[in-house]
C-alpha cells in the first residue's frame, strides 16, 4: 500500500516540520445518515461544533483548498466529507489543479452521484467509495447510495472499495461474501477492510466484541491469500490485534493533518477526533503505518523509531518557527 520511495519522503517532510499527509473535509454536507458515523458526534471538531461550521462553497473551495495544499506542501491529500461528491463541480476543478502540483489524491466517497467521467485512469488519483457490507445491511444504513446507484455511478472508473466492519457482519461467511462479490465487480482494483473504531467509552451496536474482532482478524488473514485484490497485507493485519496504544504512538495520527469543512479548524488526534479509544481501534491507514513501522532495518532498528524521532525534530522545528 505504501512504497519504500513513499516512507522516504515522508521521513524528509518530517523533518521539515511538514506532515506529509493532509485530510479535508471539503463539507459537511451529506445525503446519507449513517448510524455510528464519526463526524457529527460530539468533539469530533477541536473545540467547535461541526454543524456551525461555514461551509465553503465555489470559487472560495477552490481557492481555499488550493492555498491550503500550497501552504501545507503534503505528499498525499485526501479528500473526505461530508461527501466531497456534494462539491463534485468545485471538484471537478480541485482535482485535476492538485494533481498538476505533484500530490497523490486520494477522494473517498458514497458514490451516490456519478463520478467525473474524466477521472478515469488519472495518474495518481485514487477514488474510494465506502461500503456498509452486503446489499441487505449496506442500502438500509446506507440508503440512497445502494449497491445498485453505486455500480452506476462508479461504471467505467478504477475504484478502491473500503468497507468498516461493525457487529452485524459476524455470520459466517459474511465477509467473505463480501470481498467475492466485489472481486467480480470489473471497476474494482481493490478491497480495503476496517473495523469500527468508536470514541472511549462508547458502546454503540456497530462495535465488534473482543471475541468477535479475534475471528475478523482471523478471517482477514484467510481471505487475503484467496482474493488477490483484498489489499491487506499480513503485517497490517497483524497490527489489528494489538494497535497503537495512543495518537501519539500512532505514526498515521502524527503524520497527517486534519481539517475540517471552514478549511481552519483543526480536527485532532487523528481523522476521527475527539478521544478515540485506540485500544479498539481498526483503522487501516493506522494499522498499515504501524506494520510498516514495525518493520526491522539492517542492524535491527524499527522504521518506526526513525519515524518517531523525524516527527518529533521536526515539531521541535515548527514550535521554533
Amino acid at each position: 500500500m505504501v512504497s519504500t520511495r513513499d516512507v522516504i519522503r515522508a521521513w524528509g517532510a518530517l523533518l521539515l516540520g511538514r506532515k506529509p499527509a493532509l485530510s479535508i473535509e471539503i463539507t459537511k454536507e451529506c445525503p446519507l445518515r449513517c448510524p455510528g458515523c464519526y463526524a457529527f458526534s460530539n468533539g469530533h471538531v477541536d473545540g467547535v461544533d461541526l454543524k456551525s461550521l461555514h461551509d465553503l462553497r465555489g470559487d472560495a473551495l477552490i481557492s481555499g483548498v488550493t492555498d491550503l495544499v500550497r501552504r501545507l506542501r503534503p505528499l498525499h491529500v485526501s479528500l473526505v466529507g461530508g461527501d466531497p461528491m456534494v462539491r463534485y463541480r468545485e471538484l471537478e476543478v480541485i482535482v485535476p489543479r492538485l494533481l498538476a502540483m505533484g500530490v497523490f489524491v486520494q477522494v473517498v466517497t458514497s458514490a451516490f452521484r456519478p463520478l467525473p467521467a474524466a477521472w478515469a485512469g488519472l495518474p495518481n488519483l485514487e477514488l474510494v467509495v465506502s461500503i456498509d457490507g452486503l446489499a441487505a445491511d449496506h442500502n438500509i444504513r446506507r440508503a440512497p447510495a445502494t449497491y445498485e446507484r453505486i455500480q452506476k455511478n462508479i461504471a467505467g472508473q478504477s475504484m478502491v472499495v473500503h468497507c468498516t466492519i461493525t457487529s452485524a457482519m459476524d455470520r459466517a461467511g459474511y465477509l467473505e461474501e463480501f470481498v467475492t462479490t466485489w472481486s467480480a465487480n470489473r471497476d474494482i482494483k481493490k478491497i480495503w477492510m476496517s473495523i469500527f473504531t468508536p470514541q472511549v467509552g462508547e458502546n454503540l451496536t456497530e462495535v465488534p466484541t473482543p471475541a468477535q474482532r479475534a475471528v475478523i482478524i482471523a478471517e482477514l488473514g484467510r481471505l487475503r491469500e484467496l482474493h488477490p485484490k483484498l489489499d491487506l497485507p499480513r503485517g497490517l493485519i497483524a497490527e489489528l490485534a494489538h494497535p497503537p496504544a495512543s495518537p501519539r504512538e500512532c505514526i498515521f495520527a502524527r503524520a497527517t493533518t486534519v481539517v475540517s469543512a471552514d478549511l481552519h479548524s483543526r480536527i485532532s488526534p487523528c481523522q476521527f477526533g475527539g478521544t478515540p479509544d485506540c485500544a479498539r481501534c481498526g483503522c487501516i491507514a493506522s494499522m498499515g503505518l504501524a506494520a510498516i513501522g514495525n518493520y526491522r532495518l539492517p542492524g535491527g532498528l524499527k522504521a518506526g523509531t526513525i519515524f518517531h524521532a523525524s516527527a518529533s525534530i521536526g515539531d521541535w522545528i515548527s514550535s521554533r518557527n
